[in-house]
């Protein structure tokens, strides 16, 4: 395993365990002063150690020894970690001062910690001078220009560049009397250094420029590097020691020397978002120069972006048309086609390497070299994860994409080996993995903002870092599932097992050990007979049997989601550290008042189970943020309530900290007929981003307005009223509405739209469905300068929708469905100038397309459900649109425009 690695989870494991300590030395616990003051000298040593990691994450190629030392600490630290969760469980099961015997207990755990400390300590003292080579020598040739190794794909030539070539040369020699810079951004290994030598060398830009320099940026990781680079090599200056080491003084001579040059200079694999900033101002305007940059990180290219100057090149993976032409040219170089009886094989690895061209063309230079016969195809396919290690065949690959990896703080560190628990091609969605993040403890807490709100941010970071990518987008472009590219969920299900992050229980239960501390079970049925005391979080993605072990009492994450329970498991109350519970897609009815035990909890996820009500006992659980209980009952043929929720404790209020409730009975079915108390209550839940309401009586109504008025974070609000015929009583929150809502659902009779929705500014999708409006609500939600989605399902029984021209400015999306009595839609020229999407179904008395669709700008589909016209009369309507479905009777004709 590479050294870095190891000491990033090392210095992670430590920083992780200091804020831990931290935490527990500001608790008002019952120390014992001996405990306590063993507690702060544990403190005092790891941070010692932690500087010394640090600083060895600057420096290059440490020992065997020096990497057999982080792994001590690492070992330690986790052993720390255990005897904290120790003692926070039996203060829980402790109703007074810890007992003698415990106290006895944690305080010899503790010695025996420090002695190993000690040890560590010790063996630290030795390495102040360890032979390291340090990043700040003086720059030689190999920083200016192009060398053999500088990157993978670097001689190389990759299928499939050919447009990316032609656009960045055509940017470079493009008249324009002004300097512009132009980041290439993509993961490791698409081959941005190979694209933009192939531009550096291409005789246009060769002749436009007269001064051509080429910097490897990541071996200069300081701009003095640069500075000194450009200076001294390219220029030859001789600089004096006095003004060898000032910034600004360097950047003054090169901005001089350049002043009447046209350059063109290469910043290759740029990773530190300072240097650029503060080289940038040594680089005049005018004269049509140009600066490239590649870089892993989108975050640097995006926060960079100042002006038209600076443009943003995406490269993305090669399409499997493409992807298939690399690898049959790297796998049989003779003739670049595959034999007959290695194609299912072929198209197995290329799923593996997922368009990434440094995978296509090491994989396929390995393959070229062995026997072309099915079982080596296959044996190299089903090894590829040991063969990425640092002593495999394609360790390169490992080399190059561990790069990003090194390149993290410690907690996206922890955050990005996550993806190590969930199988390949799993659609992990994103709240539930911040979710995850939180309750693990790895999202450090920032003033004004939520642990969510941190959470997004770290995910955000990995995406623009291009280590995590989105699978699917929601409707204003915000990620729903995420997942990690093929090649690097193979590196860091390498880099998890080698650390113990996590164990991956695939086949037999001969993978694990006692020192397991996350346990991901992908097979079908599963059973422990291990004792796995130190395991944290337990996952079960199979849809068999799971038995969960009596002896996980330091549990903080039970994902058991889709297995096929039908009862609650009594073990599950005796977590006392649980953070996150998910019982999801199980066949569970109720739950136990023993869940009161479970005072950490901060997520319960009953989602699509059978549970209807939440015992009082949740109302104990005050740490509680998300809570999800419902069901879409997909048998009934009514679609108006096929979202079931589940009755709430009268005293919720008592859950001050809940941040999600999905979806709470409004009523219940009793002799009051109604849950009076419920809904008053939830006035108090003042943290409230999501509120899920269903079964609304008309005269809860006001009482409901006047609790949402009281939620001043609220983002999301979902209302059902009790059945088809009562109506929904929602005015009474124009004097203090939800200011921030960003998502508004209705479902139910309005004898008008509501006056507050129309002020609000952040509204970025509304759904108004059964709401049969006589008036129609488009003069009220036209001016929403932030509305992406609109949908009217059996909203408006009015005969004419008009769109005014400039109106709903940033709308993509618009449905109109069962809408019975709509006879004619008008589109003005110049409205909905960004819509992209447009859905009308049953809408029976609607016979022609809507008037001025062709008016409409960017329109890239068009959905018609039942409509009169057949697909050879719409074909001049839409013929700008690049792809119409077309449902008649249930059967779907699909074509598509010029």
């Amino acid at each position: 395993m590479d050294p870095d690695i190891i000491g990033g989870i090392a210095g992670g494991a430590v920083s992780y365990l200091l804020l831990k300590l931290d935490a527990v030395a500001t608790r008002e616990w019952n120390l014992q002063e001996n405990i306590n003051t063993a507690l702060q000298n544990l403190g005092i040593e790891l941070r010692s150690i932690e500087a010394l990691l640090r600083n060895a994450a600057s420096k290059k190629d440490p020992d065997h020894q020096f990497t057999d030392w982080i792994q001590n600490v690492r070992d330690q630290a986790y052993a720390i970690e255990d005897v904290l969760d120790l003692f926070r469980l039996h203060q829980d099961q402790e109703t007074g001062l810890l007992s003698f015997k415990m106290r006895h207990s944690i305080n010899k755990l503790i010695k025996d910690i420090e002695g190993s400390l000690q040890r560590i300590q010790q063996i630290k003292d030795r390495y102040h001078s360890m032979p390291f080579t340090g990043i700040h020598s003086a720059p030689n040739n190999t920083d200016l220009h192009p060398v053999r190794g500088m990157a993978p794909l670097f001689n190389d030539t990759v299928v499939g560049f050919e447009e990316h070539t032609n656009k960045l040369i055509s940017w470079a020699v493009e008249e324009k009397q002004r300097l512009e810079v132009m980041f290439v951004v993509g993961m490791a290994g698409l081959g941005k250094t190979t694209l933009v030598h192939s531009v550096y060398e291409s005789e246009r830009v060769k002749q436009r420029f007269n001064r051509h320099v080429w910097i490897t940026a990541s071996k200069s990781k300081t701009e003095l590097d640069i500075l000194l680079t450009l200076l001294v090599e390219e220029f030859g200056c001789s600089i004096t020691q006095g003004t060898a080491a000032d910034v600004v003084a360097l950047a003054r001579k090169l901005r001089k020397l350049l002043l009447n040059q046209r350059y063109v200079i290469v910043l290759d694999d740029l990773c530190v978002k300072e240097v650029w900033e503060s080289v940038r101002h040594a680089f005049p305007d005018g004269n049509n120069s140009r600066i490239i940059i590649t870089t892993r990180r989108g975050d640097i290219a995006n926060s960079c972006r100042d002006g038209d100057s600076i443009v943003i090149h995406k490269l993305q993976p090669l399409s499997p048309e493409r992807a298939a032409q690399l690898f049959y040219l790297k796998a049989f170089s003779r003739n670049g086609r595959c034999p007959s009886g290695l194609e299912e094989v072929s198209k197995s690895i290329l799923q593996k390497c997922d368009g990434l061209p440094l995978g296509i063309i090491e994989i396929g230079r390995l393959l070229s070299n062995k026997s072309p016969t099915k079982n080596e195809w296959k044996t190299l396919h089903d090894s590829l994860e040991s063969e990425l290690r640092s002593t495999g065949e394609l360790s390169n690959i490992m080399k190059v994409l561990s790069a990003s990896y090194k390149d993290l703080p410690f907690h996206l560190k922890y955050c990005f080996l996550y993806m190590s628990i969930f199988p390949e091609n799993y659609p992990v969605k994103r709240r539930r993995l911040v979710r995850l993040w939180i309750a693990e403890g790895f999202v450090i807490k920032k003033s004004g903002k939520t642990l969510e709100e941190v959470g997004e941010e770290y995910l955000k970071e990995l995406m623009d870092r291009n280590l995590i990518k989105a699978n699917e987008l929601d409707f204003d472009g915000l990620p729903t599932i995420v997942g990690v590219h093929s090649l690097m969920l193979k590196m860091i299900l390498s880099i998890s097992h080698e650390e113990n992050f996590c164990t991956v229980c695939t086949e037999a239960e001969r993978n694990l050990t006692g020192n397991t501390r996350r346990l991901s079970i992908q097979k079908q049925d599963f059973e422990v007979s291990l004792n796995l005391s130190r395991v944290r979080s337990f996952f079960s993605f199979g849809i068999g049997k799971v038995k969960i072990g009596s002896n996980f009492k330091l549990v903080k994450v039970l994902d058991i989601q889709g297995t096929p329970l039908k009862e609650f498991p009594n073990v599950i109350t005796g977590l006392l550290l649980l953070r996150y519970l998910s019982l999801r897609n199980t066949k569970i009815k109720s739950i136990p008042d023993s869940l009161s035990d479970l005072r950490h909890l901060e997520t319960l996820d009953l989602k699509q189970t059978l549970v209807t009500e939440v015992p009082n006992a949740v109302l104990q659980l005050e740490k509680l943020r998300h809570l999800l209980v419902y069901r879409y009952n997909m048998e009934n043929s009514l679609p108006f309530d096929i979202v079931q929720g589940f009755k709430a404790p009268k005293n919720i209020t008592a859950l001050k900290n809940l941040q999600t409730l999905t979806f709470v009975k409004a009523s219940v079915h009793s002799r009051l007929t109604r849950q009076l108390r419920m809904i008053q209550g939830l006035e108090n839940l003042t943290q409230l981003r999501k509120l899920g309401v269903v079964e609304l009586a008309k005269e809860d109504g006001e009482r409901l307005c006047q609790s949402i008025g009281k939620m001043p974070n609220l983002h999301s609000l979902s209302v059902t009223s009790l059945n088809l015929e009562v109506p929904l009583e929602l005015d009474a929150m124009s004097k203090n509405r939800p200011a921030f809502l960003q998502r508004l659902y209705l479902k139910g009779p309005l004898q008008k739209l509501p006056k507050w929705i129309s002020s609000l500014h952040d509204l970025v999708r509304i759904r108004l469905k059964w709401s049969s409006l006589p008036e129609s609500p488009i003069r009220a939600l036209e001016h929403l300068p932030h509305l992406v989605e609109f949908q009217l399902l059996d909203a408006y029984t009015g005969t004419q929708l008009e769109f005014k021209s400039g109106k709903f400015p940033q709308l993509k999306i618009l449905d109109l469905q069962q809408l019975e009595q709509l006879r004619s839609i008008v589109m003005e020229k110049g409205t909905l100038p960004c819509l992209q999407k447009m859905i009308i179904g049953h809408c029976r008395n609607l016979v022609h397309v809507p008037g001025g669709i062709g008016k409409l700008v960017h329109p890239q589909m068009l959905v018609l459900y039942d409509m009169p016209q057949n697909a050879d009369q719409l074909r001049p309507l839409v013929r700008h649109i690049p792809c119409i479905h077309l449902y008649k009777h249930g059967q779907l004709e699909v074509f598509h425009g010029h």
